[in-house]
């Protein structure tokens, strides 16, 4: 999974999405004429990894397209003076309305995946070859699968539920109504416990394929989302007991450091390499967007507020230093240069900085630190502060401090917290935690605080309980108005 160079496109997979269609396709690469062997269903299921990070001609699902959801659509995210797409704009201001370009192709790109893995799974168990084999890569792409049924659910609440290739091209057929909120987590749940059945480890020049372990940290965070805190504490304590070798890395800014790809610390990552499939536009888009040169215009997306974000870290905690920069050594010239404002820093290569296309960092999907304070927070839900959701908490803290991770510190560490003081402190690692990494839109929804915390933003003050949810494009509900009805405010 280091490159992935897609050759493998059917027909079928442009009709996910009930998008409108402007050409009226001729023929199909189908199952028939595809599906023989074990190295085609090899390349079915990368078809359906490559759904992540690569759409030409455009910026990939998680190479930066759906943070404009999930992190400029927050708090502590916003559009510079880089960004001249109004509708990237207006996702910023939160005064988006259906007809926004980013929320429709964040639509298209995860039911383009969906359907990917859908064929996948319909189509490797008539392939000759092991068993064994194709088992795993049908759990392969119904991780995926669930994966992004799991976007898709908490963006837009309940979603149609594709789980077969279309059989035809008549419009009739392609429509799909939106199932319900618990039917979608039903088959996310059921996609991702198949999932747990996954090898623990793969061999070096596999890594990056999904896991047994990524399977159950993806469940923990269905449940985490979905209140059951039994449950996510069950999955927290398989991921965190399970013998999988999962840790903190030591130094905080490791986690994206390109030498240490799918290190410890990386549950599921997507894979990013330079210029991914000789596209300029689809691979991670990151660097470019978030470093314009050694300049004061401002980058396309920066931090909304300093002080509510970056003057918050306590002296000594390295974790603003790895997500931001302030300064930067010029290459070309070797002089120090200060930026007029913080910079986000995670997925800037400092290796070269010279031409900031495609960055090779990859993207964190799930990591352990994220497993700890899920566990931490389903653990003070349920029981309240207990000895184990503290520690959980503090290893956090103390590799943020840079100390040593299983040895308590008075320092650093959290004690004699109630229930809400522990609450409180988990949100507050959490948004120092995971900054540009997709978590805090989602963070703020289900903790039901999206309104007052975006409200603290100036620029971001015509957010409203609309934004829990982002409308369904409207050039899907065209095609279906009835099936699928707008969400409210939009």
């Amino acid at each position: 999974m280091k490159k992935i160079i897609i050759t493998f496109l059917l027909s079928a997979t442009i009709l996910v999405s009930c998008t409108e269609l402007e050409v009226t396709p001729t023929s199909f690469i189908t199952e028939d004429n595809f599906f023989k062997t074990q190295d085609d269903a090899v390349a079915s299921v990368t078809a359906v990894y490559a759904s992540l990070s690569i759409d030409p001609g455009e910026q990939s699902l998680f190479g930066r397209n759906l943070y404009f959801l999930t992190d400029m659509g927050s708090d502590y995210a916003a559009a510079g003076v880089s960004a001249t797409n109004p509708q990237v704009r207006a996702l910023s201001s939160l005064t988006h309305d259906a007809t926004s370009d980013r929320v429709q192709v964040a639509w298209r790109q995860i039911y383009n995946g969906i359907n990917r893995a859908n064929i996948a799974i319909d189509n490797i168990p008539k392939v000759a070859g092991s068993e064994v084999v194709k088992t795993r890569l049908i759990n392969e792409a119904k991780f995926i699968r669930g994966l992004l049924y799991f976007q898709a659910v908490r963006l837009w609440g309940g979603v149609p539920i594709v789980l077969h290739e279309p059989t035809s091209i008549q419009l009739e057929s392609l429509k799909s109504k939106r199932a319900t909120v618990d039917e979608v987590y039903a088959q996310i749940i059921s996609d991702l416990t198949d999932a747990q059945s996954l090898p623990s480890t793969y061999p070096a020049n596999e890594a990056g394929r999904a896991t047994s372990g990524a399977a159950k940290a993806i469940l923990a965070k269905v449940y985490l989302t979905r209140k059951d805190w039994p449950n996510a504490i069950l999955k927290t304590k398989e991921v965190i007991n399970g013998g999988y070798g999962y840790a903190l890395f030591e130094n905080f800014a490791d986690i994206f450091n390109k030498a240490k790809k799918n290190g410890k610390e990386h549950i599921f990552s997507v894979q990013f390499e330079p210029n991914q499939a000789g596209n300029g536009s689809s691979g991670s888009t990151f660097q470019a967007t978030s470093f314009t040169g050694f300049t004061a215009t401002e980058p396309a997306d920066i931090i909304s507020d300093v002080a509510l974000f970056y003057d918050i870290y306590a002296a000594g905690d390295t974790r603003r230093d790895a997500s931001y920069v302030k300064q930067l050594i010029n290459p070309a010239t070797g002089t120090l240069y200060t930026f007029p404002k913080p910079l986000f820093k995670k997925f800037l290569d400092l290796t070269n900085l010279a031409t900031p296309s495609n960055v090779a960092i990859n993207f964190p999907v799930i990591r352990y630190a994220d497993i700890l304070l899920s566990f931490a927070e389903a653990t003070n839900e349920q029981s309240g502060p207990t000895a184990e959701a503290l520690e959980a908490v503090n290893q956090v803290r103390r590799r943020a401090f840079g100390k040593a991770i299983l040895i308590p510190d008075a320092t650093v560490d959290l004690v004699g917290l109630t229930n809400v003081q522990l609450r409180d402190a988990i949100r507050e690692e959490r948004k120092k935690e995971f900054v540009q990494e997709g978590q805090r839109w989602y963070d703020l929804v289900r903790w039901g605080i999206l309104v007052s915390e975006v409200k603290k933003v100036t620029a971001k003050n015509s957010v409203s309980e609309r934004n829990n949810l982002y409308p369904i494009p409207q050039s899907e509900r065209n095609i279906d108005p009835v099936g699928l009805p707008q969400n409210p405010g939009y």
